[in-house]
C-alpha cells in the first residue's frame, strides 16, 4: 500500500519519465533531505558528525564518481584514490596561491584538474578494456601517488611532506583548519554532495547517460549507431575524475584537515571505493550512497556501537570482523545479486506496490 500508483495520473511525457514519478518517492526524498539538513545537526554530537556523517558524505561523492565510470560506462578503474589526491593537491595549491578566494570555489575547481588528469589516463580506453584497462588505471594510481611524494612543489616544499590545511572562513565562520567546527564542515559538505548528486542524476538520465550505457552494454553496436566511442569514454573519465577530485579536496579540507598522500590516497582507498560501488550496486546512484554508508559506517559501528550495547570487542578484533564482513558481502553480491543493495531496495519497493497480493 505504500507505493500504490492509484490516483497519480500523468498528463505529459515529461511527468511520466520523471526521475521520481511516484509521489511516495518524492516524499521520501524530501524526508531524507530534512533529516540530513535539520535532524542530524540538531541531534548529532561532534563525534557523530566527524566520524560518521562527514566520512559517509566524502565516500558517497567518490562512489558516485566511480559509478559513473564503472557502473554506467562499463570502464573499470583502480585509480580512484589517485584522482582524489589530484583534487586535494590542486585545492591546496589554489588555496595557498589565492588565499582571498572562497575555499568552496577552489574545492569545486579542483575537480577540473582531476578531470584533466583523468582524460589523459583515459586515452587508452579506446584500445583496451576490461582487465587491461584496470591495469592501466592501476599504473596511474602508482604514478600519481609517486608524484605526490616526490614533487616537493605540490606540498609547497614542506619539510614534513604533508599538506597543512590553512584556516578559511565562510560567512565569518571557520570552515577549514583546526578551529572549524564539525557542524560547519558538515553543512558545507552536504550542500556540495547534494548539488553534485543532482547534476549526476540529470546526466545519467539524459542523452549523455544513454550514450554511456550504450557503450557499457555493447560498444561496437553503440559505434554503429553513431556514438563516438573516444569522446564518450573520455567524457565518462572526465566527469568521474571531477567527482573524485572534489571528493578528495573535501576529504583533505573538510574531513582530515591535513595529511600525507601515502596515508590517504593510496591503493587501499581505490579498492575501498570500488567495494562501495560493488556492494551498493553498479549503475545506481542510490547504490553508491548505500555502499558508502555500509563500508564507512560499519567500522565505527563495530568499534563503538557493540560496546555501547554491552558486547565487548577489542579494536583489532573489530577491524578483522569488518574485513570478513566486507569480503563476504563482495563475494555474495558478485555471485547472487550483481546489482547490489540498490537492486534489493528495488525488489522491496515492487513487493510493497502489490502487497498483500502475491508477487
Amino acid at each position: 500500500m505504500l507505493y500504490r500508483e492509484a490516483g497519480q495520473y500523468k498528463t505529459s511525457y515529461a511527468a511520466d519519465m520523471a526521475i521520481f514519478p511516484l509521489r511516495q518517492d518524492r516524499i521520501g526524498l524530501a524526508a531524507i533531505l530534512a533529516i540530513a539538513f535539520v535532524a542530524i545537526p540538531m541531534t548529532g554530537n561532534q563525534f557523530f558528525l566527524s566520524s560518521v556523517m562527514i566520512p559517509f558524505l566524502v565516500f558517497s561523492l567518490a562512489a558516485v564518481g566511480l559509478n559513473i565510470l564503472t557502473g554506467y560506462t562499463g570502464l573499470l578503474s583502480l585509480g580512484t584514490g589517485a584522482f582524489m589526491g589530484v583534487g586535494a593537491y590542486a585545492c591546496y595549491k589554489l588555496a595557498t596561491a589565492f588565499p582571498d578566494v572562497n575555499i568552496l570555489v577552489w574545492i569545486l575547481c579542483s575537480g577540473f584538474f582531476a578531470a584533466a588528469i583523468g582524460v589523459i589516463f583515459g586515452l587508452p580506453s579506446l584500445r583496451i578494456k576490461g582487465f587491461y584497462l584496470a591495469v592501466a588505471t592501476l599504473a596511474a594510481q602508482f604514478f600519481l601517488q609517486w608524484s605526490f611524494v616526490r614533487i616537493p612543489w605540490l606540498y609547497n616544499y614542506n619539510a614534513s611532506g604533508a599538506i597543512e590545511v590553512p584556516t578559511r572562513t565562510l560567512f565569518g565562520l571557520p570552515l577549514t583548519g583546526a578551529t572549524a567546527s564539525p557542524e560547519t564542515r558538515y553543512f558545507a559538505l552536504l550542500v556540495i554532495v547534494v548539488a553534485l548528486t543532482w547534476i549526476a542524476s540529470n546526466l545519467v538520465h539524459g542523452r549523455v547517460g544513454r550514450m554511456w550505457m550504450a557503450v557499457r552494454d555493447m560498444d561496437i553496436a553503440a559505434e554503429l549507431m553513431g556514438i563516438r566511442l573516444l569522446h564518450t569514454k573520455l567524457l565518462a573519465f572526465a566527469v568521474s575524475s571531477f567527482f573524485c577530485g572534489v571528493a578528495g579536496a573535501c576529504m583533505m579540507f573538510l574531513w582530515y584537515g591535513g595529511g600525507e598522500a601515502n596515508d590517504l590516497f593510496n591503493i587501499n582507498l581505490s579498492f575501498n571505493i570500488l567495494f562501495m560501488v560493488i556492494i551498493g550496486g553498479l549503475g545506481s546512484l542510490i547504490g553508491s550512497f548505500m555502499g558508502a554508508a555500509f563500508i564507512s559506517i560499519l567500522p565505527t559501528a563495530l568499534k563503538f556501537g557493540l560496546p555501547a550495547i554491552g558486547i565487548p570487542i577489542a579494536g583489532a578484533t573489530a577491524e578483522h570482523v569488518n574485513l570478513l564482513l566486507v569480503g563476504g558481502l563482495i563475494i555474495f553480491f558478485l555471485i547472487v545479486e550483481p546489482h547490489g543493495l540498490a537492486r534489493l531496495w528495488q525488489i522491496l519497493k515492487q513487493k510493497l506496490r502489490v502487497w498483500p497480493f502475491p508477487y
